[in-house]
């Protein structure tokens, strides 16, 4: 081989690689706050070169109420290039992560949708919530990084063909139940029940922990008998004592509605967490209520 075809077939190597990548296209590391939006853009990233998909909370940590940023968490944001929130009032420490990495870009999933309950941020347990949230990262994601803009569109097109395909199917379940008066322990489940026709008759726990009072348990037990509620709705991610007074109260069981808040770590079974709770709740609903 001649001298020159030994320099020549290097450099070609190294066009082609540089082509490979495109112009533009440098590696892109995207934080997001906690499980579900974490869960949404894995769906529509997928398996997009050069694009890593970190969460900024733990899997197990649950809704970001009064949640404080740690110095890890600090160090995260500051070598992200992206961060995705939920927004809407979930991350109260937002503000704070803006000063800390003022370069950061920051795409919030619930800007620009119209909230059916302005004061929970808790949109994407509703399914119409997820999709539209799914739909505005892909935007968000495609306008900060249009080299991969196409890749992002048609991941985002078939993860929320799979969640419509979803919802249509818990309202064929769903739609047809005559017991519609639930009652949870948080307020995670406002868009979940305005999307099925169920109807809130009260919320014991507004916020996670908070253990109600005497006569909060007394009035709640109340509305159990005067409704004749079906069902108690506990969450996975929090002991629910008082649920537990009510139930040898009323007689009425204690169920688990899952907010879909918590989940595996590995991106390849996150992907499918969200749809995977859906499912369970869906069965825990049609046991609970009747068909």
């Amino acid at each position: 081989m001649s001298f020159r075809a030994l320099v020549l077939i290097p450099l070609l190597c190294l066009v082609q690689a540089v082509g490979a990548w495109g112009a533009g296209e440098k590696p892109l590391r995207i934080l997001t706050s906690f499980y579900p939006m974490y869960v949404m853009t894995l769906n529509v990233v997928g398996d997009t070169p050069g694009v890593t998909v970190e969460c900024l909370t733990e899997p197990f940590t649950g809704c970001l109420h009064d949640y404080q940023l740690t110095p890890a968490d600090l160090k995260k944001l500051a070598t992200a290039d992206l961060f995705i929130a939920n927004g809407a009032g979930m991350e109260t420490f937002l503000e704070k992560a803006v000063r800390q990495a003022p370069k950061l870009k920051i795409i919030e999933a619930t800007k620009g949708i119209p909230l059916a309950f302005p004061d929970n941020p808790h949109l994407w347990v509703g399914i119409s919530g997820a999709i539209a949230e799914t739909n505005a990262i892909a935007r968000g994601l495609a306008e900060a990084d249009p080299a991969r803009a196409a890749a992002y569109e048609k991941n985002a097109a078939a993860y929320v063909a799979k969640l419509d395909a979803l919802r249509q199917k818990m309202h064929a379940a769903l739609d047809g139940v005559k017991g519609r008066e639930i009652i949870t322990f948080h307020e995670a489940f406002p868009y979940f029940a305005s999307e099925f026709g169920l109807k809130i008759a009260a919320v014991v726990e507004r916020e996670p922990g908070s253990e109600p009072s005497a006569g909060e348990l007394a009035a709640t037990i109340r509305i159990v008998r005067q409704h004749h509620v079906r069902a108690l709705f506990a969450e996975p991610q929090y002991p629910a004592k008082s649920a537990e007074v009510i139930r040898r109260e009323t007689g009425v069981p204690v169920r688990v509605l899952d907010p879909a808040v918590t989940g595996p770590k590995d991106p390849r079974q996150a992907r499918e967490a969200y749809l995977k709770a859906m499912e369970t709740n869906l069965q825990v609903l049609r046991e609970a209520l009747g068909e």
